[in-house]
């Protein structure tokens, strides 16, 4: 095989390995986002103060200061670990989408 052909055939096998790291991902978060929300319910967001998107704005910011603190502190969480908090993140902008596309509740 010539390099060119190894480099090729490299390639794609990393691209099957993302994206089949990536669908699992994506469904451990749609999971993750289904039960939260049987847990509890859609008008947290929707009946937000300063509306959904806002709502969705001061969660984010409390996520991503968390992010930065167990990050800058090297601290080992005692309730949420990093992944968590991550994962809380991309569920967030999900649920950021279903508001913007007016998909998710909004009485």
């Amino acid at each position: 095989m010539t390099t060119l052909k190894k480099k090729i055939s490299e390639a794609t096998v990393r691209e099957v390995h993302l994206e089949t790291h990536m669908a699992a991902t994506v469904k451990e978060l749609t999971d993750l986002l289904l039960s939260k929300h049987r847990d509890y319910g859609p008008k947290n967001i929707s009946l937000a103060p300063g509306g959904a998107v806002n709502g969705l704005r001061v969660r984010m910011h409390d996520k991503l200061a968390r992010i930065n603190n167990l990050v800058d502190s090297g601290a080992d969480p005692r309730h949420e670990s990093l992944e968590d908090s991550f994962k809380d993140m991309a569920n967030y902008a999900i649920i950021g989408l279903l508001v913007l596309r007016e998909q998710w509740d909004n009485t």
